[in-house]
C-alpha cells in the first residue's frame, strides 16, 4: 500500500495534489446551485461541497472557495438570501460540468451550458429544470473556516421536490432510482448502486437489512 506523508504533499506539483487530496475522501454530492443576482442576472455552478446539516429545523451548507476574486454565487445569496440545490443526473454531467468555467457576471450559464431555467411556486431563485431532486433554501448564516479562508454557508431547507416514485414509505428517497450521480475529486463523475439499506443500529442487536425483510 502506497504510503504519502503531509510533508510530501505540501512538496506536491499544484495540480497533482489537488486531485490527490480532492479525491482521497471519497465520493461527494453532485449538486448545481441556482442564484440569482438583484439585477435579474440567473447563475448556476457546480458543488461538491452541499451536505445535511440538520432535520429539526431542516439544515444543509456548503462551502465556498476564498472570496479573493468575486464569487458570482455567493454574492447573489447574500444579495437576495435564496439559493436552489439541484441534483445532477446522468443525462445532464457534461452540461452540469460546464457551469465550472468562469464566465462574467452578465452572462447566463443557463444559456451557455443548455441547462433549463425553472422557477417554482414565487420562489426568487431558479431551480434546473432538468434535474429531478431539488431544494429551495433561504440562507441563515455562514461561519469562517479561518484554516484556508473558506465560508461553509449555512441554510434553510424551504422546498423539496422530487417524483412521488422515488419515495420509501419511510420518507428516504432512493436516490438511485432518480439517477443521482456523485463526484469523485473535481471532475470524475460516478453513478452509484445501493448495495443494501440497514436499520437503525443498537448495540449488541443484529444488524437487519430492510432488503432481505421484504424479500422474505
Amino acid at each position: 500500500m502506497k504510503h504519502i506523508t503531509a510533508a510530501e504533499i505540501q512538496q506536491m506539483e499544484k495540480i497533482f495534489r489537488l486531485n490527490l487530496v480532492n479525491s482521497c475522501t471519497g465520493y461527494k454530492s453532485a449538486n448545481l446551485i441556482a442564484t440569482k443576482s438583484q439585477n435579474g442576472n440567473p447563475n448556476v455552478a457546480v458543488f461538491s461541497s452541499v451536505t445535511h446539516l440538520g432535520s429539526d429545523p431542516a439544515l444543509l451548507g456548503f462551502v465556498t472557495r476564498p472570496l479573493t476574486v468575486e464569487r458570482n454565487t455567493y454574492k447573489n445569496i447574500r444579495e437576495t438570501g435564496y439559493f436552489t440545490v439541484n441534483h445532477i443526473h446522468e443525462k445532464m454531467i457534461e452540461q452540469a460540468h460546464q457551469t465550472a468555467a468562469k464566465y462574467d457576471e452578465h452572462i447566463s450559464e443557463f444559456a451557455k451550458t443548455g441547462l433549463e431555467e425553472e422557477y417554482l411556486d414565487d420562489f426568487p431563485a431558479p431551480y434546473v429544470g432538468q434535474s429531478e431532486i431539488k431544494l429551495g433554501c433561504k440562507y441563515v448564516n455562514e461561519y469562517e473556516i479561518k484554516e484556508n479562508d473558506t465560508l461553509l454557508i449555512v441554510a434553510a431547507i424551504e422546498h423539496i421536490y422530487f417524483d412521488e416514485g422515488i419515495q420509501m414509505p419511510d420518507g428516504w428517497l432512493r436516490l438511485d432510482d432518480a439517477g443521482s450521480v456523485a463526484i469523485n475529486g473535481l471532475d470524475g463523475y460516478a453513478l452509484p448502486a445501493l448495495l443494501d439499506r440497514f436499520h437503525y443500529a443498537r448495540p449488541d442487536q443484529e444488524v437487519k437489512s430492510f432488503f432481505s425483510h421484504e424479500n422474505s
